[in-house]
């Protein structure tokens, strides 16, 4: 990341911390007197960075238990591109996105293959929105072959226990005026435990990766409503959008998740957690823990 960089590593973190947290790069310009092809080039580098790190600790094999998945409307200079990202409901854990100039079946298919990059061979709940192509690309991937000894292609087979449900969202000017539920595929019995499970009971629902979304939103400064700091191209989006989600895996505490620690004769404390921290992939040795510094 740091190689043959001319500028201070303190400044360089200085501003990629900056930019993992929604400054525009203009105001760093201003700031820090840079010039903002190099304060992209530092983002560039920033991001390719992380994206390394997210293949080798978040794309392994764990058992995920319930999944949302949803999109986002990015505006840049130009044209619309759609950001969709995926998240594992238990430990608030950003398993990728990818980005697209259209929202069909080649984006959603894209990232149901990260999310099954992700993913043990064991009861998954899929909590999405009412596109249908979320459905047909879930049965699509998350197949495996049956080898035999017979010649040509091998039969797929679906996984066992893979459950999809949909959040069906009615609007009236502009406004949601109705909700509306219902399991696509498996059990209401198996989705009920699969939600106990993931987020100690509940409804179906896309809550959290909404979350998600506006956290993105919040620091990604192409992303922001109304805003002039477009992006002027996929690859600078692509380095931001895995700049802020590898910050947000590994770098933020997440309230949610802290953990009460009680010691004797002391004031009840907390021990914060970040979406990493207790997200180790199946295999990994034995006493290892992702901590929040990278």
């Amino acid at each position: 990341m740091f190689y043959r960089l001319r500028t201070a590593k303190d400044v360089v973190v200085i501003v990629l911390t900056l930019l993992a947290f929604g400054c525009p790069v203009q105001a760093i310009v201003m700031a820090f007197g840079l010039d903002e092809r190099t304060v992209v080039s530092w983002q560039e580098r920033g991001g390719q960075h992380c994206h390394q790190v997210h293949q080798h600790w978040v794309v392994q094999p764990r058992d995920l238990g319930q999944v949302q998945a949803d999109e986002i409307r990015v505006k840049v200079q130009g044209g619309i591109v759609w950001l969709a990202q995926a998240m594992q409901v238990r430990t608030r854990l950003w398993l990728g996105g990818v980005l697209g100039v259209q929202r069909d079946s080649t984006l959603i298919a894209a990232l149901i293959q990260q999310v099954r990059g992700c993913a043990l061979c064991r009861p998954l709940l899929f909590c999405v929105d009412g596109c249908a192509t979320y459905v047909s690309a879930i049965q699509k991937v998350f197949r495996e072959p049956v080898h035999t000894r017979r010649a040509g292609r091998p039969r797929l087979r679906p996984w066992d226990g893979i459950a999809i449900a949909q959040v069906l969202k009615q609007y009236a000017q502009k406004r949601v005026v109705d909700v509306k539920r219902r399991v696509v595929q498996g059990t209401a019995a198996q989705v009920q435990a699969l939600l106990r499970q993931a987020q100690g009971g509940g409804t179906i629902n896309t809550a959290y990766i909404e979350r998600l979304n506006a956290t993105f939103r919040a620091r990604m400064a192409a992303l922001v409503r109304r805003s002039r700091a477009l992006a002027r191209q996929t690859d600078t989006l692509h380095a931001a959008m895995y700049l802020v989600g590898t910050v947000y895996n590994f770098c933020t505490y997440h309230e949610s998740l802290r953990v009460p620690l009680y010691l004797p004769r002391q004031r009840h404390r907390w021990v914060q957690r970040t979406p990493a921290t207790n997200a180790v992939p199946c295999g990994s040795p034995p006493g290892l823990q992702i901590t929040s510094g990278l």
